[in-house]
């Protein structure tokens, strides 16, 4: 019997061990990346406080054009790049998710960088 290998479990055991060097603070929050197959997800996070300061993804309302590749995934970078200036935050620790930062999430971050956060 062929067994497959659990992505979902391996990836968020690199996510455990990127969150146990990364946290985000009220001066320098966290950028979160979800990415599923369809949709990509970002999320500015105060770890101290506990919550999410501000947020973009590819179902946001305001979205246009196609939801799950890398162009959609730099209008989300500078989406949630634009919220959280509005905000008061100019720099931002990048935590990955335990994705490869390759593709979609190097494009998020991209986006993020050309929207004006600094990381």
């Amino acid at each position: 019997m062929i067994k497959r290998p659990d992505t979902k479990g391996q990836r968020l055991k690199r996510h455990k061990r990127v969150r146990a060097k990364i946290s985000g603070t009220a001066d320098c929050p966290r950028l979160n990346v979800f990415r599923s197959l369809h949709h990509i997800y970002a999320q500015v996070i105060d770890d101290v406080a506990g919550v999410t300061l501000a947020a973009a993804s590819s179902l946001d309302k305001d979205f246009e054009g196609a939801t799950g590749n890398a162009e959609a995934a730099k209008k989300v970078g500078e989406n949630v790049a634009k919220r959280a200036k509005e905000k008061g935050i100019e720099t931002v620790v990048f935590d990955r998710g335990g994705y490869v930062y390759h593709g979609r999430v190097a494009a998020l971050a991209e986006g993020a960088r050309a929207g004006g956060l600094q990381f």
